[in-house]
């Protein structure tokens, strides 16, 4: 599988050893080269990559306020000189963390994560176009239609998969979940909540409302979602 990836950094110099690296990498294919986070949004929105190397402080917007506000953010590899973004970039789901200046066998192990990462997601996304998944609810697997999910609700250790009428709780983490739906379907609204777009029946302010379900809307998602609405559903 090849892997294609955009680099976003303000160094020409960091940017020029990321591609060096990946000329020994054959399945590494560096599709576009970024200066700052309005250009890698630009080339985001304009062509699909599957991992993005991402420098922290630049001009402007830095990495880590870039990817919280994509929707839809590629895997993403931060390259930084500095080493106070850890816990941070661990609560954005950052798959690795390089610390400049890094070596080819630091940057090659970096790779693997990223390649491993995708497979599963491959796979997952395979089960999910069957348009049912099999979660572990009370001691047995249960079958899960896709369609009938409306909310998928973070409690902790657990997640609560809300359907039409009725609903189950199983120890899936909200990434892992999120990983087995649809894309096009489905629209992380808030750290505890998942939301099935075509169930969203009004939103008002800071809120959705799903039934009787009043959805809050997490500060670092509103922008994506309301561009998401503006674009895709208002006529």
């Amino acid at each position: 599988m090849k892997v294609k990836a955009v680099i976003v950094d303000d160094e020409p110099l960091a940017r020029q050893i990321i591609c060096k690296y990946a000329t020994d990498i054959p399945d590494l294919e560096i599709t576009g080269e970024c200066e700052d986070a309005i250009h890698a949004h630009k080339f985001l929105n304009e062509n699909q990559v599957d991992l993005m190397f991402l420098d922290v402080n630049m001009p402007k917007i830095s990495g880590l306020d870039f990817i919280k506000n994509l929707s839809k953010p590629p895997l993403v590899i931060l390259t930084t000189a500095y080493t106070n973004y850890a816990l941070e970039s661990y609560e954005l789901n950052i798959l690795d963390y390089l610390k400049k200046p890094f070596s080819f066998e630091r940057f090659f192990k970096a790779f693997q994560k990223a390649e491993t990462q995708l497979s599963l997601l491959n796979k997952h996304q395979s089960i999910a176009s069957d348009n049912f998944i099999f979660i572990k609810s009370n001691k047995k697997a249960v079958r899960i239609n896709i369609d009938e999910i409306t909310i998928i609700e973070g409690l902790g250790d657990y997640i609560k998969i809300h359907l039409k009428d009725n609903h189950y709780i199983t120890n899936l983490t909200m990434k892992k979940m999120k990983e087995l739906l649809p894309e096009n379907e489905f629209f992380r609204i808030h750290k505890s909540f998942i939301i099935r777009l075509a169930s969203v029946e009004a939103i008002e302010g800071n809120q959705i409302t799903i039934g009787k379900e009043k959805i809050p809307i997490g500060n670092i998602y509103k922008q994506a979602f309301n561009e998401l609405i503006e674009t895709k559903y208002i006529k």
